[in-house]
């Protein structure tokens, strides 16, 4: 309710018009009926009446003894205090438009706050999605940090193992060699007792 009356009360300052001038529409004030006079001055007769908030026709903007010069709806020119008149519509004729436009207001307002609870719904889903996201990712880069600590632990295994394999080859090699070095030492002292002793043989037998 304070805000409608908020939302009034700045509606009412924005439809205050510029100062009067020839022929422009005037209002009697709200607050009272006045009377209209044949002239300009109290002393004049009194023709009629014009309710609250009755639109008149401002004659000549120049007042003649506190008195301005009109023509009302009836078609009648007569003369008004000028203190009676006034350049802003009556309440009476104001408050549908406010009210419109109060309305219209209160619908922009609401449209307003439908869309910002929109988008602020959609960004906290963003914002959501992208949390479990990013809680994927680590999750994902744990694992991957996990797989990689147990394959370089393969690595090293597998790395230890060839050198074991490559010792235990050589050791082959060494053994293979060191027999195949021995053998022909053997058969280098042995040989050459066995051969010349055949040749002599031979020679004594012929």
């Amino acid at each position: 309710m304070q805000k409608l009356h908020r939302l009034f009360i700045l509606l009412l300052s924005f439809t205050l018009p510029l100062s009067a001038h020839a022929e422009e529409k005037h209002y009697v004030s709200d607050e009272l009926s006045a009377y209209i006079r044949s002239g300009p001055n109290i002393k004049n007769r009194i023709i009629g009446s014009l309710s609250a908030g009755e639109e008149v026709t401002l004659i000549s903007p120049k007042a003649d003894n506190g008195f301005l010069q009109i023509q009302d709806q009836k078609g009648r020119t007569s003369w008004i205090l000028a203190s009676e008149l006034s350049a802003i519509p009556s309440l009476r004729e104001r408050l549908p438009t406010m009210e419109q436009k109060i309305k219209t207001l209160t619908e922009q307002l609401d449209t307003i706050d439908a869309q910002w609870n929109k988008r602020t719904a959609e960004l906290q889903k963003r914002v959501a999605t992208s949390d479990k996201s990013i809680n994927d990712l680590k999750k994902e880069n744990a694992q991957l940090q996990s797989k990689l600590t147990v394959a370089e632990k393969k690595v090293e295994v597998a790395n230890l193992q060839l050198d074991d394999k490559q010792r235990e080859i050589i050791l082959q090699w060494f053994t293979y060699g060191g027999g195949v070095a021995g053998i022909g030492l053997i058969l280098g002292l042995i040989l050459p007792h066995i051969i010349p002793r055949r040749k002599n043989k031979d020679r004594w037998m012929s």
